[in-house]
């Protein structure tokens, strides 16, 4: 049997080959289950066993060299394949195209991302805390027992079994200084929930907790770091004020207001004719929470603040509803690039 007939007849069938199907074709004739190779092997067992080593490395070498021709003729194929369609199909790249639209920030992330920012650049470490809270640290750990009219001021969803939904970040407090001791400089941003529902509020709303616990700290440094704050969110002219108030986890409590950035105190519809816009609740720490956590009052003081960013957002943004910020409508959003 001449291989080399063989060699030559199968090659040139491979070379003649026009297409990838043509070939593909040509190959099961050749490597099929009743291809030339598939024959010759089978006729070897009628090779006299003399001749057989012989005749199966020469059918060896040949499937070995039509495997090869095979090969460069797909890659051969393909190749001309890729250059055809490149050559046959065009990009028009004048054809005006609508421009897919640019998302944005939701305003409540960007007052937090820039408060955050702010905070952790003077030292502050930011703390999470769970929005599943115990009735322990969401009241009774911040001095606001079972019987204390303070809880009369937060309307809060209770789980059951002591569980509740946080009504303040405050929690958060309690939290650090359980694990933590002196110095500590730390703010808390996260949801809390309230059963409240108007237009500046909503059942679910964002705050920020700040609190600093060190020794000789006072009420002048508290002062001075919401100073910094208000300057930094509404503009190098802002003054603040402390008005006195009442929380159970603070005393002294103060209100503090900053000078509206809209007439600079003149009055306008912003601050209610007023130059003046409440913005955040803040004091010392009172010395029962302090005791309730296992500092000792006596070496270390601390002052402790909460602002809802929710309102910071619909202050500066001129927003005069809160569920604007929840509707997720995109033209909305959009204003805020």
């Amino acid at each position: 049997m001449d291989y080399n007939d063989i060699l030559a007849q199968a090659n040139d069938k491979l070379v003649s080959a026009r297409s990838e199907r043509e070939l593909a074709e040509i190959k099961a004739s050749i490597f099929g289950k009743n291809g030339t190779i598939t024959e010759l092997m089978k006729k070897l067992k009628d090779v006299p066993p003399e001749q057989k080593p012989q005749a199966g490395k020469a059918i060896n070498d040949l499937r070995v060299k039509l495997a090869e021709t095979c090969e460069q003729k797909e890659k051969q194929l393909h190749r001309e394949k890729i250059e055809q369609a490149l050559a046959s199909e065009n990009l028009d790249l004048s054809i005006d195209k609508c421009c897919a639209h640019v998302g944005a920030i939701h305003p409540i992330n960007q007052i937090r991302k820039k408060l955050t920012d702010y905070f952790v650049g003077n030292g502050y470490i930011v703390y999470d805390s769970p929005e599943i809270e115990t009735d322990y640290y969401n009241f009774q750990a911040l001095n606001i027992p079972p019987d204390h009219p303070a809880r009369d001021m937060q309307d809060t969803f209770f789980i059951g079994n002591g569980m509740l939904l946080r009504s303040q970040t405050s929690a958060g407090q309690i939290r650090l200084m359980e694990k933590h001791k002196p110095p500590l400089k730390m703010i808390c941003p996260g949801r809390v929930f309230r059963n409240d529902d108007d237009s500046t509020h909503s059942p679910v709303f964002h705050q920020m907790e700040g609190l600093v616990v060190d020794k000789n700290v006072t009420l002048c440094d508290l002062k001075g770091a919401l100073e910094g704050f208000a300057k930094f969110i509404f503009g190098g002219q802002t003054a603040i004020r402390f008005r006195p108030s009442y929380f159970p986890f603070t005393e002294p409590s103060v209100e503090v207001d900053v000078s509206c950035f809209n007439c600079h105190g003149k009055g306008c519809r912003v601050c209610k004719n007023t130059g003046w816009i409440e913005i955040l609740g803040a004091g010392m720490v009172n010395r029962k929470v302090l005791e309730n956590c296992g500092i000792d009052p006596n070496e270390y003081h601390g002052f402790a603040f909460g602002m809802g960013l929710d309102r910071i957002a619909m202050i500066q943004c001129s927003i005069d509803d809160i569920k604007l910020m929840w509707e997720n409508d995109v033209r909305f959003i959009r204003q805020f690039r």
